[in-house]
């Protein structure tokens, strides 16, 4: 990635600004009187005069523009995907952004003299002032996570500004505030067809504005999602490229799927199946491309996508990313309604239940679901969402050494959930789980996963259904027509029902998912592979061998699929720090 520096000595106050933005996506300008602007990413500018000015300077120019009209005022006139930051030499501040769902990532140091910022933390660990030692609280949120979630970072020194927050720098007094929060409406009087017409309006507006590029694609996973992107840029491009992953094991390739909505769209076919020698090939280069450990398998099906693309000669890829987040498809929004019911008991109807489970007898299975039903409900949300979390389901004291522990809040990774659940004013528990997924599963993984593999085959992404408009359209949208009782994206579908094909709508949800546990298991090369990794971690100081040795046997013997996604996050977390030399 090449990289846009902006390091300056303020005459002004002394105070030293080391900051950096991706200049292959961005522009960086400025003036004689010490004002700096960079800009990255893909906005909407409000203002008309900004507009025009952005198309014929570039966006970091009319960035100056509006920060000497607005001041800190500019993010009421931003809308898109983005990440900025402002030099302001004269008064002696760094001020810094990310968009309203953190498209971009955005990393920060400071000190009372000094301040830095890039959105890529690779960029800022080797600043002498700078602590880049290792986190352990980061390591164990990783663990936890599988990815590295704001505000942390990889490095202890270096912090990562979540989605819709402003880091404010201003002569060593640091303010960092979210700048937006949606407002979850519930309209009462909504009516589904008129609702429904209204999203693929702004649909087909956010496709067109972003298929602006000449050489543009899609990835079609066969999905609602990728499948009503790829749709809409048809109508926009007859014969449209779209490009699709395959895995030759049963119950993980959907490439049927995707083939139906090639038919459909008429759209032009692109497709590839990985296989485990490329898992083999790639694992190392893709960890290295990260610049923080990050162990969402489903990266790997996403690169080889987007480099099948880049080698067709696509520029840009639409992504579907979004649409579960904004329009409740994750199976565990419906899952929770379950343990609602009993959550939502009154608290004494809840101890008589307890205590009529504990005095029946211990054997029949129906009993034993009911008392795991009870155990689960039992938990408050947004805690119960992992109850299948490795780290709730191994004691830490058997996975991790004492000196490790020791260094780390293994409460941390739920206040960290609780916080961001709590957020939103007068929301329903549907909308909490989904606003929380916008900064954990969305900003942090999803569009992480997309977004750098992609920069790493060449290819600029950018994501229909993430739309700012979309986004404050789907808040309106009552709880009840998203999902009422079970059924997933039920207001979507209906919306959609005569765009997509029967089959996509009625399909189950997969995504990109890596057998990498299957393949592991019967390839030695990718056991090979993965046995070393693990041994070297386990040399650490952080993972007991012997837990690393037990997850391997169980992997063996026990559900292959279960544990191979252990070992996956265990291995790429060694890979990376293997390929980045800590």
């Amino acid at each position: 990635m090449r990289n846009t520096d902006a390091s300056e000595q303020s005459p002004s106050s002394g105070d030293a600004c080391a900051a950096s933005i991706d200049a292959d996506a961005g522009s960086f300008s400025r003036d004689s009187a010490g004002l700096h602007a960079v800009f990255c990413g893909h906005p909407q500018w409000r203002d008309s005069a900004l507009k025009e000015l952005a198309q014929s300077q570039g966006n970091s120019a009319a960035l100056m523009a509006a920060w000497r009209q607005r001041g800190d005022g500019i993010l009421d006139l931003l809308a898109g995907d983005f990440a900025l930051l402002i030099i302001d030499e004269a008064a002696g501040r760094v001020f810094a952004a990310t968009d309203r769902i953190g498209r971009w990532p955005l990393f920060y140091a400071h000190t009372q003299e000094q301040v830095a910022c890039s959105t890529n933390a690779g960029y800022l660990k080797d600043i002498a002032w700078i602590d880049s030692h290792l986190s352990e609280q980061a390591i164990y949120s990783y663990l936890y996570f599988h990815m590295v979630p704001s505000p942390l970072s990889i490095f202890r020194g270096i912090s990562k500004l979540p989605g819709a927050h402003v880091f404010d720098w201003q002569r060593g007094k640091v303010t960092v505030r979210c700048w937006w929060q949606p407002q979850f409406t519930e309209d009462s009087h909504a009516d589904m067809k008129t609702l429904g017409a209204e999203m693929m309006g702004i649909i087909r507006k956010s496709v067109g504005r972003l298929a602006d590029n000449a050489a543009v694609g899609a990835f079609l996973s066969g999905g609602l999602d990728s499948s009503t992107v790829a749709g809409v840029l048809s109508e926009i491009r007859p014969n449209a490229d779209t490009f699709s992953i395959g895995f030759d094991v049963a119950g993980y390739d959907e490439i049927s799927y995707a083939r139906i909505a090639v038919q459909h769209f008429n759209t032009q076919r692109h497709e590839y199946y990985v296989t485990p020698e490329d898992v083999v090939a790639s694992i190392p280069q893709i960890a290295e491309h990260y610049d923080e450990p990050f162990g969402n398998s489903s990266a790997l099906p996403a690169y080889y996508c987007a480099k099948m693309a880049r080698e067709c000669g696509i520029e840009r890829l639409l992504a579907g990313d979004g649409g579960d987040e904004i329009f409740a498809g994750n199976e565990r929004y419906a899952k929770q309604k379950v343990f609602e019911l009993y959550a939502n008991l009154p608290g004494v109807l809840k101890t008589g239940i307890r205590s009529t489970l504990a005095a029946l007898p211990q054997t029949p299975a129906l009993l034993r679901k009911a008392r795991s039903y009870v155990e689960q409900a039992s938990v408050p949300l947004p805690d119960r969402l992992e109850s299948y979390n490795f780290l709730h389901r191994i004691d830490a004291a058997t996975m991790f050494t004492p000196d490790f522990l020791q260094q780390v809040d293994q409460h941390a990774p739920e206040e960290l959930m609780r916080d961001i659940y709590r957020r939103p004013a007068d929301a329903s528990s549907l909308n909490r789980m989904m606003y929380l997924d916008w900064q954990r599963t969305l900003a942090d993984n999803d569009l992480r996963k997309v977004q750098r593999t992609c920069e790493l085959a060449g290819v600029d992404v950018v994501y229909p259904l993430l739309d700012d408009e979309l986004v404050e359209f789907s808040c309106r949208v009552p709880s009840r027509m998203k999902l009422p009782g079970h059924r997933l994206r039920y207001f979507y579908k209906q919306a959609t029902q005569d765009f997509l094909p029967v089959e996509i709508l009625r399909k189950k949800k997969h995504g990109f998912g890596l057998p990498f546990g299957i393949w592991m298991k019967e390839h030695p090369a990718l056991r090979a592979m993965a046995c070393e990794s693990l041994g070297q971690l386990a040399q650490r100081g952080w993972i007991r061998a012997e837990f690393i040795d037990e997850v391997l046997k169980l992997h063996n013997t026990a559900h292959s699929s279960y544990y191979g996604e252990l070992v996956w996050i265990l291995v790429m977390l060694e890979q990376w720090l293997e390929a980045h030399h800590v």
